[in-house]
C-alpha cells in the first residue's frame, strides 16, 4: 500500500467530465481540485496555451492530443509534490467493453503533442500487484509520451513496472524528449521506449520488492530504432535504491515483437550509481535471442559503488573521443531546451 500512503493527505475533489467551468484568462487556464484536468485540456483552442494546475490530487486519466501543440502544463507551486495526477489502470485491467487496456493504454498521462512542456507536477500510477493477484499484465504506466520536443522539468514520475514510457509517434519517427531535474521511480523496466531522450540531472530510484528472486528489476529498457543513431542518454544523474545492495540491473534491451529490427541504445555518463545496482553484472537480457552485448549500451565517467568496473566486458566504457558524440546537443540537435530558464 506504499503508493496510496504516499498520495494520502492530498485532498481531491470529485473529478468528472462535467466538472465546473475552468477559470481562465486569455491563453491561460487554471485547474483546481474539483475541476477536471482533462476538461481543461479539451478546452485548449490553439497552440501555445498554458494550464496551471493548483495544489491537490487529480484522480483521473489525462490525454493530450497531437493537435494541442506547444501546450504547457505547470503546477501552481514549484513543489512537484503539491499537484498530483494519478490513476490505477494496468495492462491487464479490464475495460468496460471486456478488453484490457494494454501497456500504453494503462497510462495515467498520455501526450502525443509536439512541443509539450510539463513542469512542477507529479504523474503517478498507484496500481499495486498485491491488490490484484489475478492480473498477470502488471505493467502500469504513469506517463506515455510521444511527440517531438517533449520537455519535463521538475516532474515526479511514480509507479512500479513501466513507469515512464518514453516513445515516438511512429516507428520511423525520432521524437526528442528532454527530462530535467525529474524524479523517476519504479521496479521493472521503469524507463523504457524508443524516444531519443536526454535525462539531465535526474534521479532514478529503484523500489524495495518483497520477492525472493534477483534481479528485482531494471532501470532502463530502451527499444531504439536501428536507424536512430541515439536512444537514451542519462547525464549528471543519480541512481538510488530502496532495495538491498545489488538487487537491480541498470538496463536490459527491449526488442518489441512489432519491431524486431530494433537496436536499443543507452549511454549513462557522469552519473552517480548507488549500491542498489549490481556492479559486477549491470546488464541482462530480456530475451535470449537479443543479448545485451550486441546492443548499443555504454557508460562514461560514472561514479559510486554501483559504477565499479570489475571486468571491462561486463560494462562497456566510452573513450573521451566517443563520449563527445553523446551529449545533450548531439541528441537534441537544433532544439536546445537546456539553454532556457
Amino acid at each position: 500500500m506504499r503508493r496510496r500512503t504516499l498520495l494520502a493527505g492530498l485532498t481531491a475533489g470529485a473529478l468528472t467530465a462535467a466538472a465546473p467551468a475552468h477559470a481562465h484568462s486569455g491563453r491561460v487556464l487554471h485547474v483546481r481540485p474539483g475541476d477536471s484536468l482533462q476538461a481543461a485540456v479539451d478546452a485548449v483552442d490553439g497552440p501555445g496555451r498554458t494550464i496551471v494546475v493548483h495544489p491537490g490530487t487529480y484522480r483521473e486519466v489525462v490525454s493530450v492530443p497531437a493537435d494541442a501543440a506547444d501546450l504547457t502544463l505547470r503546477g501552481a507551486s514549484r513543489d512537484a509534490r503539491a499537484a498530483v495526477v494519478v490513476f490505477d489502470h494496468a495492462n491487464g485491467t479490464t475495460r468496460p467493453d471486456g478488453t484490457t487496456y494494454g501497456t500504453a493504454g494503462s497510462a495515467t498521462f498520455t501526450s502525443a503533442a509536439p512541443g509539450l512542456t510539463v513542469r512542477d507536477l507529479t504523474l503517478a500510477n498507484d496500481w499495486l500487484r498485491a491488490d490484484h493477484p489475478d492480473i498477470t499484465g502488471t505493467q502500469a504506466v504513469a506517463a506515455y509520451v510521444t511527440g517531438d520536443r517533449s520537455r519535463f522539468d521538475n516532474v515526479r514520475f511514480l509507479g512500479h513496472q513501466d513507469t515512464l514510457f518514453a516513445d515516438t509517434t511512429a516507428l520511423d519517427a525520432f521524437d526528442r524528449h528532454y527530462y530535467r531535474h525529474c524524479h523517476i521511480e519504479g521496479d521493472i523496466d521503469f524507463v523504457f521506449g524508443r524516444a531519443r531522450a536526454v535525462f539531465d540531472t535526474c534521479r532514478f530510484h529503484t523500489l524495495a520488492r518483497d520477492v525472493d528472486f534477483t534481479p528485482k528489476g531494471m532501470v532502463f529498457a530502451p527499444s531504439t530504432a536501428r536507424a536512430n543513431p541515439y536512444g537514451f542518454l542519462a547525464v549528471g544523474c543519480r541512481i538510488t535504491s530502496g532495495a538491498e545492495d545489488g538487487a537491480y540491473k541498470l538496463a536490459r534491451p527491449w526488442v518489441p515483437t512489432y519491431e524486431t529490427t530494433a537496436w536499443p541504445s543507452l549511454v549513462v555518463r557522469d552519473t552517480w550509481i548507488g549500491p542498489g545496482i549490481d556492479a559486477a553484472a549491470p546488464y541482462t537480457n530480456m530475451r535470449d535471442a537479443y543479448p545485451w552485448q550486441t546492443m548499443r549500451f555504454a557508460e562514461y565517467a560514472n561514479s559510486g559503488p554501483g559504477a565499479a568496473v570489475t571486468a571491462p566486458e561486463t560494462r562497456p566504457q566510452l573513450t573521451a573521443a566517443e563520449a563527445a558524440a553523446h551529449t545533450r546537443r548531439t541528441y537534441l540537435g537544433d532544439w536546445r531546451p537546456y539553454e532556457r530558464p
